[in-house]
């Protein structure tokens, strides 16, 4: 019970750090009012600054860390305090798996209410430096020398810190946004000045392949048409850097925290760079879904195709949020047949021209909002032996797991980005009759607190 009210907290305490949030903060409690900590490892003793307070918590900042947790390290990122992107960067990285093994287990007593479902020790990733092929810098500029800044945001802010060096991304995409900053004054491009909505450059997308270290690089500006100068700068970087795919200019004028705008223009090369998955290669565009993490990804893909091959002989098979029907194509040696959906058009084409060229007879794509297709294969009377579920992070609708439900024979075998998500379609999904028989982690984002799952869950009927 809680027996301290908000104004009895002081503004600085020494607290010890009990665990970790699913936010990555760490978490101490003062008879029973919570403080959320950033920058706080479990096991940590610590003198603090208390910030924002709330009825129930509060949030604090470190001052000092006088004892500090074993599983502390010295951050290999000499900018990890400063840049909002790799939050867990000081914790230990076997630590790391076993707190984000703890983040599910929490997330799912508290939102699915359920402690019996196994969740078991989180897969680690393959690399856990350069292993980010998707980067999205946003772009600005300094006021008064109009220099080109380009970085991630600096946590809590809109203010951009300017990464020359980033060691969880290939090394040869410093070099690319290093041209960048420097070509783009040299074309009168100039830096996006949010407050104002003025400038032209927004944000640069850089998809790259771990397979033939190829870049798709995308040039975000705040525009609706081409200018000259925005094809003299995208000319520069396809023909004075190596292994660039391609060059685009996505327009994208509004007033919106949205990075991409509807349209986008390959003005050099190919629209995609290729990756390998599974002994698979596929192609991977501007607006194409993709796992940042391809050596990751491959092993979330082994795994589903080993379970499935083990448990079923030629299963028929719904891919559904297919992306670029990754998983389909993986399976599809062997499944009896696989049925794919997917509502973006860039990546149904991609996934038929892929299986196109893998001769991929028993694969059936479709380009159709999902929950329409699901209405439409229940009023068809199809059903699957398997549905695998791979939705945006807020997860499903009732309605598309109600439709799941009546369209699987087995098993759901659902891919989750995002544990809160998960545990609250887990908890309708068996109040609904399933059986969760297992929660596999995988770590997708080594050094933040994201981690992936795959849940299998059991259809009784």
């Amino acid at each position: 019970m809680q027996t301290i009210s908000k104004k009895d907290i002081p503004e600085e305490l020494t607290v010890t750090i009990e665990k970790l949030s699913n936010l990555g903060l760490g978490i101490a409690k003062i008879d029973g009012y919570v403080i959320f900590i950033e920058g706080a490892c479990p096991g940590d003793t610590a003198r603090i600054r208390i910030g924002k307070k709330n009825k129930n918590y509060a949030f604090a900042k470190v001052l000092e860390v006088i004892k500090p947790s074993d599983h502390r390290t010295t951050p290999f990122c000499p900018m990890q305090k400063i840049c909002g992107a790799c939050q867990l960067q000081f914790i230990d990285y076997d630590y790391q798996l076993e707190l984000k093994k703890e983040i599910v287990i929490d997330t799912m007593h508290s939102i699915c209410g359920n402690d019996n479902i196994e969740v078991r020790d989180v897969i680690p990733s393959p690399q856990t430096k350069e292993y980010r092929h998707k980067i999205q810098y946003p772009v600005s500029e300094t006021k008064d020398s109009k220099r080109i800044l380009a970085g991630y945001y600096r946590q809590n802010s809109h203010e951009i810190v300017n990464i020359k060096y980033c060691p969880v991304q290939p090394a040869y995409c410093d070099e690319i946004i290093e041209f960048i900053r420097r070509k783009a004054s040299e074309c009168k491009v100039s830096g996006y000045t949010e407050k104002i909505h003025t400038g032209d450059l927004r944000h640069i997308v850089i998809r790259t392949s771990q397979y033939n270290n190829k870049s798709l690089v995308i040039l975000v500006m705040n525009s609706k048409k081409l200018l000259d100068k925005y094809k003299l700068l995208a000319e520069k970087i396809f023909t004075e850097l190596e292994n660039i795919a391609g060059v685009g200019i996505n327009y994208n004028d509004n007033k919106t925290n949205l990075i991409l705008g509807e349209k986008t223009e390959i003005l050099f090369g190919d629209d995609y760079i290729e990756e390998k998955l599974c002994d698979k290669i596929f192609k991977i565009g501007a607006k194409t879904f993709f796992q940042v993490n391809p050596s990751s990804a491959d092993n979330i893909f082994k795994y589903i195709k080993e379970y499935i091959h083990k448990n079923y002989k030629s299963p028929v098979i719904l891919d559904a949020y297919a992306g670029i029907t990754a998983f389909g194509i993986s399976l599809a040696d062997i499944a009896q047949k696989v049925v794919s959906v997917e509502e973006v058009k860039e990546s149904v084409s991609l996934a038929k021209e892929i299986a196109k060229e893998n001769g991929l007879a028993n694969l059936e794509i479709n380009h159709m909002d999902a929950g329409k297709f699901f209405e439409q294969e229940v009023q068809n009377g199809r059903r699957y032996d398997i549905t695998i579920l791979d939705p945006p992070r807020k997860g499903c609708s009732r309605e598309s797991l109600d439709y799941a439900l009546k369209l699987t024979k087995s098993d759901i075998i659902y891919v989750s980005c995002n544990p809160a998500t998960l545990a609250r379609d887990l908890k309708y999904l068996m109040e609904k009759g399933c059986k969760a028989e297992f929660i596999q982690p995988f770590d997708m984002f080594p050094h933040t607190y994201h981690i992936e799952n795959v849940a299998i869950l059991h259809i009784g009927n």
